[in-house]
């Protein structure tokens, strides 16, 4: 029996090594952790359990048959974050540079099965240079089992990519698929074709970096969510955000008491929107004000900046945020604006987790290079997953509710189960000015004249008690009680049961 347990402590040393002391050097002079490094960063200390750490790939040609190491490049198993169950795969570049092997691939559909049937999130840990060439199609055909479990998994169980390394070819289409994805700067990049085959085709000379590194995904494209600027904390932030989410759809968003009172009123807000109606103000002001302990945990803050989104929490319950943001653009709503706010409504929508939408919105960004781009499809997104959303719903109009845009953003018409507006709030087809110009063509030469009827129609429409009066408005508060009115709401909706009519799925405009 010793003899037995000697060598299964022996082959568990062997896994745990990986690619061997050298190339665990190489990463680590990369500034890189290696995989079980991460794990243990991830997962609360002695809680990871290890799954398949004795597995080994198949491939015998190509001299494979004599190069095996136990655990095949990817750390597989489960374990706590904070006292809540998770489960993660972490890919180890230091075995064939975290290539996806068949064997890899079976390792990592194995968890999400688990994760699936138990109801708790999975967590990738990227850092692979791709398929394994030498297993040819088995390797591929392993990408596209992962690629159905995403698939089967989301708006089941909650799916977060950590990319820690590279991500290229087949391999950026999994995390594609999860509901966030997070990168490490200066070390992580996704593309679908590398920078060699780039010149190739398109002769454009580019790097990794600009062609997918960090702050491409987070300020060009979209693909990401955050990014940070090492692995411990891309870690200890994940952990951190791990605690918004529930585990799965079974299930509610953890609450986490706080000291902060519901009833608390803040003076300031009544003076936060300026005076002027086309000067900005910051709407991040509003949201740190309102929220339990100002802590506001915002997704793609440098994309699509004239609308804010992210996670916080209201008398300790997780609640999702939508804002538009009179800083940039002056909130105007826009294709990129309008996808990524559509993605963050349907994910809090699948969880069960409440939508707070702050509205000050003077409409939809005019151009030819929106029209162009499809603003009207990208556009419906939105409108598309407000009006989906079955879970409670509350908006708040801050300042401007201009046209369509104001149906968009969460309005009554969709329903939205609470619907406020401060006492400022301009909720009408269109501004004074152009409203006036166009119904007094007229009066066009008469300068004079022209103010007085923009004047005459800010009074009978620039106010929110013209909606209120039809109920699409159920109250006008003041700006210092939001926090006080919000949280009474949440706590009236907290029950709330409204389903859709059954169907197969719907037919989003994508």
């Amino acid at each position: 029996m010793h003899d037995i347990l000697q060598a299964l402590e022996a082959k568990r040393a062997l896994a745990r090594l990986g690619g061997g002391d050298k190339r665990i050097a190489a990463q680590h002079a990369k500034g890189k952790l290696t995989a079980r490094e991460r794990l243990e960063l991830l997962f609360d200390e002695g809680s990871f359990e290890e799954w398949d750490m004795f597995v080994e790939h198949r491939c015998v040609d190509f001299g494979m048959a004599d190069n095996k190491i136990p655990g095949d490049g990817v750390v597989t198993g489960y374990g706590m974050i904070n006292g809540r169950l998770a489960f993660a795969f972490s890919q180890d570049f230091t075995v064939f540079g975290g290539a996806l092997s068949e064997a890899h691939a079976e390792k990592i559909c194995k968890v999400m099965d688990q994760a699936m049937k138990v109801g708790a999130p999975v967590i990738g840990l990227n850092d692979s240079g791709g398929a394994r060439i030498q297993e040819g199609v088995a390797s591929l055909g392993g990408y596209a089992d992962v690629f159905q479990k995403n698939v089967l998994a989301s708006g089941v169980i909650p799916q977060i990519s950590m990319i820690m390394g590279p991500c290229a070819g087949g391999a950026v289409y999994s995390p594609a698929m999860t509901d966030f994805i997070f990168m490490v700067k200066d070390s992580s990049y996704m593309f679908v074709t590398g920078p060699e085959v780039v010149k190739t085709v398109t002769h454009e000379e580019v790097t990794a970096e600009e062609l997918g590194g960090a702050t491409t995904h987070n300020t060009k494209s979209g693909v990401a969510d955050l990014s940070f600027e090492n692995d411990v904390e891309a870690l200890l932030m994940l952990r951190r955000f791990f605690n918004y989410l529930p585990l799965s759809n079974r299930e509610k968003a953890p609450c986490r008491p706080s000291g902060d009172p519901a009833s608390r009123l803040d003076l300031s807000l009544d003076t936060l929107v300026p005076d002027n109606p086309n000067k900005p103000y910051d709407i991040k002001e509003l949201i740190l004000k309102v929220v339990d302990d100002g802590d506001f945990f915002e997704l793609q803050p440098d994309y699509a900046k004239n609308i804010v989104t992210g996670f916080a929490r209201m008398e300790g319950q997780t609640v999702g945020i939508v804002a538009n943001q009179p800083l940039v653009l002056a909130g105007c709503l826009d294709i990129k604006s309008s996808i990524k706010a559509a993605r963050f409504v349907r994910f809090c929508d699948a969880f069960h987790i409440p939508v707070i939408t702050f509205v000050d919105v003077p409409g939809f960004m005019p151009g030819t290079s929106q029209e162009y781009g499809g603003i009207i499809k990208h556009g419906a997104k939105l409108l598309y997953a407000y009006a989906e959303a079955t879970v409670p719903k509350i908006t708040v109009i801050t300042r401007k509710a201009y046209g369509g845009a104001y149906d968009v953003m969460a309005s009554k018409h969709l329903r939205g189960d609470v619907n406020f507006a401060w006492p400022n709030a301009e909720i009408a087809v269109m501004g004074a000015k152009g409203a006036v110009e166009i119904i007094f063509r007229e009066d066009k030469k008469d300068p004079a004249k022209l103010a007085e009827r923009e004047a005459e129609y800010k009074a009978r429409f620039a106010n929110p008690f013209v909606a209120g009066a039809r109920g699409f408005i159920d109250d006008v508060i003041q700006p210092h009680e939001t926090r006080k009115r919000i949280c009474r709401s949440l706590a009236m909706l907290k029950d709330k049961k409204l389903e859709n009519p059954w169907r197969k799925h719907g037919n989003i405009p994508l």
